[in-house]
């Protein structure tokens, strides 16, 4: 049923929308930045598109944004305390085994989601909207540890999204997908320069550690070796 609200004559779900594709795009600029705050209002925009989506007959991505709101609170937490000794996390890069085991899990739960909707669903893209909940769940398990790939597959994913948003009727969430394109293609830049910081600062600290390690132990060579030369002289 179509429910219109008093201002500019707007029907309810255009308004859920608007607010959730602000939170979506306030909340992927930041993670691109690296900020925490990416994380409660991603929140936000995952409980709206909840509801969103579910009207819109997307069931597989209404029951998306349920894990990413589990995901949010574990990205949310990583972030803070996942790196070494609960610091801080920082960018790294996806390893062979992360894609190894999440490539083989996609496949085998958008077949299988998939075929659960085209059988006892209304959806008019089942596979279609499995596959795309399959790979974004996928990028968001790795933007949650800070793997740099995870923007790669966003952009992958994007380009699927934004037709596929038109065709549902849902055209302020296509812009916002067509706009998260860049974002992630900033994220992508801007984590890989974070990486490469970072990489220079284990390799510098390394390297002081190293030397002064060096300089101590030929310190105390060196005056073991005066002390010998005394001791025999007297």
């Amino acid at each position: 049923m179509s429910i219109t609200l008093p201002l500019f004559g707007w029907e309810l779900w255009t308004w859920v929308e608007n607010v959730a594709v602000l939170f979506g795009l306030v909340s992927v600029y930041l993670s691109a930045k690296e900020r925490i705050a990416s994380w409660p209002t991603a929140m936000v925009n995952v409980g709206l598109y909840f509801f969103l989506f579910w009207h819109s007959k997307l069931y597989a991505d209404a029951v998306l944004q349920i894990v990413y709101l589990v995901l949010s609170v574990y990205g949310w937490y990583k972030w803070l305390y996942g790196g070494a000794e609960r610091s801080t996390l920082q960018v790294t890069h996806a390893k062979r085994v992360h894609w190894m085991v999440s490539v083989p899990l996609a496949a085998a739960f958008a077949i299988s989601l998939g075929y659960f909707m085209s059988t006892h669903t209304d959806s008019p893209v089942p596979y279609l909207d499995a596959s795309l909940t399959s790979v974004s769940l996928v990028a968001q398990w790795m933007m949650t540890r800070k793997l740099l790939e995870n923007w790669l597959v966003w952009i992958g994913v994007n380009l699927v999204y934004v037709p596929t948003f038109i065709s549902r009727g849902l055209p302020a969430t296509a812009v916002q997908y067509a706009v998260f394109l860049v974002l992630a293609w900033m994220g992508y830049i801007g984590w890989k320069k974070s990486l490469a910081a970072s990489s220079a600062t284990t390799t510098a600290t390394a390297t002081a550690t190293a030397t002064a390690t060096a300089t101590a132990t030929a310190t105390a060579t060196a005056t073991a070796t005066a002390t010998a030369t005394a001791t025999g002289t007297a």
